[in-house]
């Protein structure tokens, strides 16, 4: 079920998002949510090359499999 959002921008804020909007033939509201779901994607998420180089770092990925092990035998502790 969608939820509604209350948003406070600046006067300047408001005209580029809703200009954007306008130009992509879309309502300000889904403007926004492509835009941060864009954003979050981008800035989350690992793209092809990073994962090439995570699985290309073989010290890495042995200490990650320590980890691993370690966690699933429950040794070790947690750090906040």
């Amino acid at each position: 079920m969608s939820k509604t959002v209350t948003l406070r921008l600046s006067d300047d804020v408001y005209q580029l998002f809703r200009q954007s909007a306008e130009s992509d033939n879309r309502p300000l509201s889904n403007f926004i949510e492509t835009a941060t779901l864009r954003f979050i994607e981008q800035s989350e998420l690992v793209d092809d090359s990073e994962m090439a180089e995570i699985r290309g770092n073989s010290s890495l990925n042995l200490s990650l499999d320590r980890g691993h092990t370690d966690a699933r035998s429950k040794r070790g502790r947690f750090v906040d």
